[in-house]
């Protein structure tokens, strides 16, 4: 798949293709039901497949106070949209400026001129230039003046039969949407946000120093740079997977990277009177490890227990060896 950052990186004979919009944040089964229609449907047509995207989320430049935090980082978010099939990602720098467009001049630089499209793929909600100002009639409005076809997606919602997360005591078909997911997360919840995901949850960040507590305690963690993407979840022990995602002299290693089982631990750590959130993972029976400067990615599979304050580290250490018997058995059934 191919990824252009700016629209001048669009060579000049790509196309003519079909483009979908959005934020695509989480790249969920909801999204990937719609990219993976979109990259068949464009191949069966002849025409190349692209997902025009943004960063940062516009809700970031508009709103950043109260933007939601984000599921997936560009790195992420990247690496599976490259698993629908399409041919290429247009991320594009989102900022005001970019916001002042008018809807026609969007369409105009991005869609017509920078990526020759055919077919643009919105949903019935899409809003887009200046303002908002542009809606679904605005699209296909340009489109008959253009020379593009406007198609619409409707909302994917999941089944109601054993496939959906269980809210509230019963299975109920709802819109995949990454909102559900943030509540879901929010509440600890990471095997039923994998269920709309499609995929288990992940942070990605560099591991950096921390108290080396957990070494004393002989239980070694990987502390994660608090500028990590993904969205964390609610404090609490976790069984999890740790990949490294470069080898020790710099060299990507992608997702081929191996899967190491381990207790990650979110929270301020209350035992020992800690301010600061953090994330951090022991690997399961491994003392060895030198992960500091290296990024790493951790994938969540259960939520063990809430973060607990304990009268001493005695306590805490019977509970630590306790949350590594689970994790074991979560994770490998032994």
């Amino acid at each position: 798949m191919q990824v252009w950052r700016d629209v001048e990186q669009v060579p000049a004979d790509f196309g003519p293709s079909a483009v979908t919009i959005g934020n695509f944040d989480g790249v969920h089964r909801g999204h990937q039901s719609v990219l993976t229609a979109v990259a068949h449907d464009a191949r069966a047509t002849g025409l190349a497949s692209v997902a025009l995207t943004f960063t940062p989320h516009p809700l970031q430049v508009h709103r950043p106070d109260s933007a939601p935090p984000l599921l997936t980082g560009d790195a992420d978010r990247l690496e599976l949209l490259g698993r629908t099939g399409l041919d290429a990602v247009l991320l594009c720098t989102y900022t005001l400026a970019f916001a002042a467009q008018t809807p026609e001049e969007f369409v105009r630089t991005y869609l017509v001129d920078g990526l020759h499209a055919q077919v643009v793929v919105v949903g019935r909600d899409v809003r887009f230039g200046r303002g908002n100002a542009g809606d679904l009639s605005t699209m296909q409005e340009l489109g008959a003046r253009l020379g593009f076809r406007v198609e619409v997606v409707e909302d994917v919602t999941a089944p109601s039969d054993n496939r959906a997360p269980e809210l509230d005591g019963e299975r109920v078909p709802r819109r995949w949407s990454s909102t559900w997911v943030r509540e879901l997360l929010a509440e600890g919840r990471v095997a039923e946000a994998a269920l709309v995901l499609g995929r288990r949850h992940r942070i990605r960040g560099l591991v950096v120093h921390g108290d080396a507590r957990g070494r004393e305690l002989g239980y070694p963690t990987a502390n994660l740079d608090p500028a990590a993407s993904g969205m964390v979840p609610a404090d609490g022990v976790y069984a999890g997977w740790l990949r490294c995602t470069r080898t020790s002299d710099g060299t990507p290693l992608g997702e081929g990277g191996p899967m190491l089982p381990a207790a990650v631990s979110i929270g301020t750590n209350p035992t020992f009177d800690g301010a600061q959130r953090r994330v951090e993972a022991y690997v399961l029976d491994r003392t060895d490890l030198d992960l500091y400067g290296q990024e790493v990615v951790l994938e969540l599979v259960e939520r063990l227990r809430p973060t607990l304050r304990f009268s001493s580290v005695d306590e805490l250490l019977v509970t630590m060896a306790d949350d590594v018997a689970r994790v074991r058995q979560v994770l490998t059934g032994s």
